[in-house]
C-alpha cells in the first residue's frame, strides 16, 4: 500500500479486504432463524460485541502479518453475518406496513452515514494519530452503542415497559395477523423455493451487491490510484457520495411511503421504482465514469449520483422480505444475503487481479462496465418478478400440513 507501511500486493489487499465476507457468509441463516424464535435484540448485540474484540485487536494482527489480520477479519465477518437478518426480524414486529419504506431506509441508510463518518473520521485520525487509532476510536464508540442498545431496545412492542398503550395497540393492530412470532413455526422450504417473488429479490440482492460493494468498498482505491487524491483528501471525498445517499434514502422513502399510504401506488410499484432507481441510474453513471478519465470533477460527480441512487435499494428489495413474509423476514434475508455476500468477496479479488501491477483507466472501463452491465440485469428481472403483496405460504399453518416443512 503506497500510503501505509505494509508492503502488501493488490491481490493481497484484495484478499484482506474480502476476507470479512468469508465469516459474513457462514453466520447468515442461524442469526436470521435464531433471532425469529428467540431475540433479534441480543443476536445483534452479540454480532455487535464480537466486532469490537476484533476491531481493537486489528493493529496487533497488522503488525503480525497479513495473515493475521485475515484471521480477525474472518472473526468480524462472523459478527457482522447476523445483523441484517436480526434487523429484519425487527422491523417485521415494529413497523405497519405503510411505514415500512420509511422506516426500514432510516435503519439501513445508518450504514451510509456510519461510512461518511467513519471515512472522515479514519482520514483525521489516520493523518494526526496514526492508522491504529482508527480502530482503536471505532471499536470505543462501537462499545459506547452496546451499552445503549441493551438500555433502549426491545424485541416487540409487547415487551417494551415504555411505550404507550395507545402506540403498542396500533402497531399490533396495523400487523394484524401477518406476523406471529410467539409461534414457532415450521419454514415452509418448497413454497419458499418455488416463489418468483422471493426469487426477484434473490437476483435484485446479489446483483445489486456486486454494485454496492464495488463503491464502498473499491471507491476510494479508484480515488488513489487513478484520480490521485491523497489519503486525507480521499477520506473526505470519498464520504461525500454516501451523505448524499443517507440524505436520499430518507427522502426518497418518504415519499414512496406517503404515495402508498395515499392509495396512488401499490406497493408493489413502490418497490420496483425505488429498486430500478437503485440499479438503472448507478449503471448508467459508472459508464459515465469509466469515460471521463482522469477528470476529476466529472468523476466524483458520477460517482456521487451513482451511489445516492443506490440508496433507493432500502425501499426497495431490501425490505421487500417483511411484504412476503413478515414471519420468516430473517430468514429470508439470511438466505438472500448469503448469495448477494458472493460479490462482497469477488469484487475486491476481481479488481485486484484486473488492476494488479496497471491501475490504468482502460482496466477501470472493463470494471466499471461490468458492473453498470449487472446492475442492468437487476432491474430487468426485479421489475419483471417482484411483488409487494403477502404470500400465501407467509400464514400460519397448522403442525404438519406440509410435509415438506422442516421446522428448525
Amino acid at each position: 500500500m503506497l500510503d501505509g507501511p505494509f508492503v502488501w500486493s493488490e491481490p493481497i489487499q484484495g484478499l484482506v479486504l474480502g476476507s470479512y465476507f468469508w465469516g459474513y457468509l457462514l453466520t447468515q441463516f442461524p442469526g436470521g432463524r435464531i433471532s425469529e424464535l428467540f431475540s433479534a435484540k441480543w443476536v445483534m448485540w452479540g454480532a455487535v460485541v464480537v466486532n469490537v474484540v476484533f476491531t481493537l485487536l486489528t493493529p496487533v494482527a497488522a503488525n503480525l502479518s497479513y495473515i493475521a489480520v485475515l484471521v480477525v477479519r474472518v472473526f468480524e465477518g462472523f459478527g457482522g453475518g447476523v445483523t441484517l437478518p436480526a434487523m429484519h426480524v425487527m422491523i417485521a414486529r415494529w413497523t405497519p406496513p405503510h411505514e415500512r419504506s420509511r422506516i426500514s431506509a432510516i435503519v439501513y441508510a445508518g450504514t451510509a452515514l456510519g461510512t461518511v463518518i467513519s471515512m472522515t473520521l479514519a482520514g483525521v485520525l489516520a493523518g494526526q494519530l496514526g492508522w491504529e487509532a482508527v480502530f482503536y476510536v471505532m471499536g470505543g464508540l462501537a462499545s459506547i452503542w452496546c451499552i445503549l442498545w441493551i438500555a433502549f431496545v426491545y424485541d416487540s412492542p409487547e415487551v417494551h415497559p415504555r411505550i404507550s398503550e395507545e402506540e403498542r395497540t396500533y402497531i399490533l393492530t396495523s400487523l394484524g395477523g401477518a406476523h406471529d412470532h410467539k409461534k414457532a413455526m415450521p419454514i415452509p422450504w418448497k413454497a419458499v423455493f418455488t416463489s418468483l417473488p422471493f426469487y426477484a429479490i434473490m437476483v435484485a440482492h446479489m446483483l445489486g451487491n456486486f454494485g454496492w460493494y464495488m463503491l464502498l468498498i473499491e471507491l476510494p482505491t479508484y480515488m488513489n490510484h487513478v484520480l490521485k487524491f491523497n489519503i486525507q483528501e480521499n477520506s473526505g471525498l470519498s464520504s461525500v457520495p454516501f451523505l448524499c445517499m443517507w440524505l436520499f434514502s430518507i427522502v426518497a422513502s418518504n415519499r414512496l411511503d406517503w404515495a402508498s399510504s395515499n392509495k396512488y401506488i401499490t406497493t408493489t410499484v413502490a418497490r420496483k421504482l425505488a429498486t430500478a432507481t437503485a440499479s438503472i441510474i448507478p449503471g448508467i453513471c459508472l459508464v459515465a465514469v469509466s469515460f471521463v478519465g482522469c477528470d476529476r470533477v466529472l468523476a466524483v460527480l458520477f460517482m456521487t449520483i451513482a451511489v445516492m441512487c443506490i440508496g433507493a435499494m432500502f425501499s426497495g428489495y431490501l425490505s421487500n422480505h417483511i411484504d412476503i413474509a413478515p414471519n420468516y423476514a430473517g430468514t429470508l434475508m439470511a438466505i438472500t444475503n448469503t448469495v448477494a455476500t458472493i460479490p462482497g468477496f469477488l469484487v475486491p479479488v476481481f479488481v485486484g487481479e484486473l488492476t494488479h501491477g496497471n491501475q490504468t483507466v482502460g482496466q477501470w472501463q472493463i470494471i466499471f462496465c461490468t458492473t453498470a452491465a449487472l446492475f442492468g440485469l437487476e432491474a430487468i428481472f426485479y421489475t419483471i418478478f417482484g411483488s409487494g403483496q403477502e404470500q400465501p405460504w407467509n400464514k400460519v399453518q397448522e403442525r404438519g400440513t406440509e410435509e415438506e416443512n422442516t421446522k428448525m
